[in-house]
């Protein structure tokens, strides 16, 4: 299987967040997406070890809000390299509460979803929530997020705890050559070796890092 196949799957950047009243939390997903029109809802999968999810499945709401591409990365991480069980998310950020009580970010936010939680599905890693739409709202005037934005212009990395995450794969071990730039596998250049494409010898071989 082929995973590099999933990268050419569109995606746009969020944090979904909640609160049961005793805490509040939010984690940053790819996965919001509106499956219904009437009456509208959405579903997002959140891992299973977020703290967020927990507090989804005693609050029984949740809001979705959708980065702008003015987002900084200091609140891209805040929200998505960090755990909730750890400090408040919400403690030290501009931010304001929906009609359901939900707590949401709203610096470099254009849009607001809330919803209430229908069913919840178990899909293995995550949870699959499943909400009617109790209120949107537009907000700031700015181009949405996609991941592949986030990726290829604000360089973000993936959370392990992605729906989408995927591990790197090993770098790799061996000899490059300065001419052409033909690389050799193995941690050892045979003294005696010519380069199959440009036939320079390993003394123009240079170890890759």
């Amino acid at each position: 299987m082929d995973l590099q196949a999933f990268f050419k799957m569109s995606y746009g950047l969020y944090v979904v967040s909640s609160s049961d009243g005793e805490n509040r939390s939010g984690c940053v997903v790819n996965t919001l997406t509106q499956i219904t029109a009437e009456p509208p809802k959405l579903m997002v999968a959140v891992n299973k070890d977020n703290f967020t999810t927990d507090i989804i499945r005693k609050a029984g709401y949740f809001t979705g809000t959708a980065f702008g591409v003015g987002t900084d990365m200091l609140q891209i991480g805040h929200f998505g390299f960090k755990s909730g069980r750890d400090f408040d998310k919400f403690g030290d950020i501009s931010f304001a509460v929906d009609e359901n009580g939900m707590p949401y970010p709203t610096e470099h936010m254009v849009a607001r979803f809330s919803c209430k939680v229908e069913q919840e599905l178990d899909v293995g890693t995550h949870i699959l929530f499943v909400g009617e739409v109790t209120g949107a709202e537009k907000m700031v005037d700015e181009e949405p997020m996609t991941y592949a934005y986030y990726h290829q212009v604000k360089k973000g990395k993936t959370p392990k705890n992605a729906s989408s995450y995927q591990p790197e794969a090993p770098k790799a071990k061996g000899w490059r050559c300065t001419v052409c730039g033909y690389e050799y596998q193995g941690e050892e250049l045979p003294a005696d070796f010519v380069c199959p494409i440009c036939g320079v010898g390993a003394d123009m071989f240079e170890k890759i890092k």
